[in-house]
């Protein structure tokens, strides 16, 4: 049985932007080869964090939501907790109401950039 996920996470902002596309495929294509399914990729970019966080206060933010077996989410939550590039990251399961909403954002979005 597959789940509906999304992952935030925020990265370290010593990164450079392609250093920062580059983790973020990393995890996309670690999704991908375990049978995974991305439905969405955001990138929101340097933000301010609402704390400090191993003594910086920004990083870049990202988001990924997928469709995966729950027993892989231990092993990708494991590999976000190695990369030493991320600082925090948050997984969720998404039930029938947030899936259709993530949707409905999703379709938004891509009315308002065409």
């Amino acid at each position: 049985m597959v789940n509906h996920y999304e992952t935030a996470f925020v990265l370290t902002p010593v990164l450079s932007e392609p250093q920062m596309k580059e983790a973020v495929d990393k995890f996309e294509n670690l999704l991908k080869e375990n049978g995974g399914t991305i439905l969405n990729r955001e990138e929101w970019g340097m933000r301010k964090l609402a704390y400090p966080i191993q003594g910086k206060t920004t990083g870049f933010y990202a988001l990924l939501q997928f469709d995966v077996e729950p027993v892989f989410i231990a092993k990708f939550e494991t590999e976000l907790c190695r990369d030493e590039r991320i600082i925090r990251f948050l997984t969720t399961r998404l039930d029938k109401y947030a899936f259709e909403y993530a949707e409905k954002r999703r379709n938004h979005s891509k009315k308002e950039e065409a």
